[in-house]
């Protein structure tokens, strides 16, 4: 686990990125794009909840956000393979999994071999009981985080006039349920994603998801894997880097805070809607890898 603060080119094996929530007010893109320039990875898997179809809106998509998708652009014509697994957010392109256009991939997961061990990746949904039986609930808990998001930057700028340390109210709601309920509902979903992986013979599991980065080894009576999540772009600003053999699981540590945000507002086409078998397709895809 390690903070990034450093601004030269590092080369590094991969790159995994996931939950920025591209056209979202709580999505860090400028912090994003000043990381992505400090990395030139081999390949980049964007894990899934990329763009926020749930959330998106032609009246909010700043250029700080259309940045990060031309960053990601100009390191693929650079060499960089870029796999774009679908989550939950952005579910409308699992329609297009399998499809492949120049140094692009849609996948709903994928498994990466890397100095001889073996990495599976997906975004995580799939092991999520609200999602799986209540998406109205989920679509209706992202409405109340975009919520808290707007109210927390109202509440930053306040405390910013009075030289007071900046809060995250939905990085605290999260820790103080995870505290009381949610660290076993996260070990029930660490440990599901941990016994496929080992039965699979995987050296590595990663997912995201759940906005909670995390690198631990998990055990089991057939064997043991090391389990990453890659956190997220809102709140954490996280990702994981294959380099010197090993995953590290890093926090991005911007070395000046923009006093200014960018809303410059872009068109752009909202996908088509899904049909339902999309996600019983990419379910079996991914127990099936």
């Amino acid at each position: 686990m390690t903070k990034e603060k450093q601004s030269e080119i590092r080369p590094i094996d991969a790159l995994v990125i996931s939950d920025i929530h591209l056209g979202t007010y709580g999505c860090k893109a400028k912090e994003l794009v000043k990381y992505l320039k400090t990395v030139a990875p081999k390949t980049i898997v964007l894990n899934g909840d990329i763009i926020d179809v749930w959330q998106f809106s032609t009246a909010y998509f700043p250029k700080a956000h259309t940045k990060v998708i031309r960053q990601l652009l100009k390191m693929m014509e650079g060499g960089s393979k870029v796999y774009y697994i679908t989550g939950n957010h952005d579910e409308n392109m699992r329609r297009f999994a399998d499809l492949s256009i120049g140094g692009l991939t849609i996948a709903n997961k994928v498994v990466l071999e890397l100095n001889g061990t073996k990495t599976w990746i997906f975004h995580g949904d799939v092991f999520d009981v609200v999602m799986h039986h209540s998406k109205w609930l989920a679509k209706l808990g992202a409405k109340g985080y975009g919520l808290l998001t707007i109210i927390n930057r109202f509440a930053n700028a306040v405390l910013s006039l009075f030289g007071q340390r900046k809060i995250s109210l939905s990085r605290d709601a999260k820790k103080a349920v995870k505290c009381k309920k949610s660290n076993q509902i996260a070990t029930r979903f660490e440990n599901t994603v941990a016994d496929l992986a080992i039965k699979k013979q995987y050296e590595y599991a990663i997912c995201g998801h759940i906005h909670w980065p995390e690198k631990k080894r998990i055990s089991n009576a057939n064997g043991e894997v090391t389990y990453l999540n890659s956190g997220d772009w809102v709140e954490n600003m996280t990702a994981l880097e294959y380099r010197d053999n090993d995953w590290h699981l890093v926090f991005y540590e911007p070395i000046k805070s923009d006093s200014k945000e960018d809303k410059e507002p872009v068109g752009d086409d909202i996908l088509i809607p899904n049909e339902k078998i999309l996600f019983k397709a990419m379910y079996n895809d991914i127990l099936q890898s």
